[in-house]
């Protein structure tokens, strides 16, 4: 069995390390976890966040956010986050650099554009960011998930995945969401997800990977 892992949005942006972007309670201390899950695999993938300064989904307070927009591809407002020079931009520390990971993506970059899923750099999935065509050419059986936000990207990234054909394991000491609400919710429904399993712990998730 062939086996990726995929660090989705790991980023000091969905951290309390920048707390005026979305700071995820418990996201700076999931590096350790996704290191372990990678030494399980064979290949490592990862994608970040890049938005730019003028993107149309910007509100200046976390008041405003999750208000509707009518684009195609940015569904709702944000505080600014994850912007390329910043500190928010930054991956964890503990991770590896970028040119050490086997395939990296960068998503959102354009200003009307604000994609969650990490196969698809827009919303309505036409544009692919090529991951799925590199784990099919890899002929990987299993990608192990972590990352930030469990509510949001990584719960979309899983699903493409799962829509794919590819079994999936969520690593859930490897994620946090934005909110206990949005765990939870999360975790109902990925739990119904067609080939997804949530994994609780290291000697669970190693079983799975024997």
């Amino acid at each position: 069995m062939k086996i990726a892992t995929f660090d989705i949005d790991a980023q000091k942006g969905f951290t309390p390390l920048c707390p005026d972007e979305l700071p995820v309670s418990g996201g700076d201390e999931i590096a350790p976890e996704l290191n372990f899950m990678a030494s399980l695999a064979s290949l490592r993938i990862g994608s970040k966040d890049a938005h730019p300064k003028n993107a149309v989904w910007v509100v200046d307070s976390k008041d405003d956010m999750l208000a509707e927009l009518e684009y195609p591809n940015a569904d709702r407002t944000w505080v600014r986050h994850c912007e390329p020079g910043t500190k928010g931009f930054e991956l964890l520390d503990g991770l590896p650099v970028v040119t050490d990971y086997d395939y990296f993506i960068w998503k959102g970059m354009e200003p009307d554009i604000h994609p969650y899923g990490a196969c698809y750099h827009d919303i309505v999935e036409q544009l692919s960011t090529g991951v799925l065509e590199y784990l099919r050419e890899q002929k990987v059986d299993l990608v192990l998930v972590g990352g930030l936000a469990f509510d949001f990207c990584v719960k979309t990234t899983v699903k493409q995945l799962s829509r794919a054909g590819f079994s999936v394991l969520v690593y859930l000491p490897a994620t946090r969401a934005l909110s206990e609400q949005g765990f939870d919710e999360t975790k109902e429904e990925l739990a119904n997800t067609e080939k997804v399993q949530l994994i609780e712990t290291r000697e669970e998730l190693v079983a799975y990977c024997k």
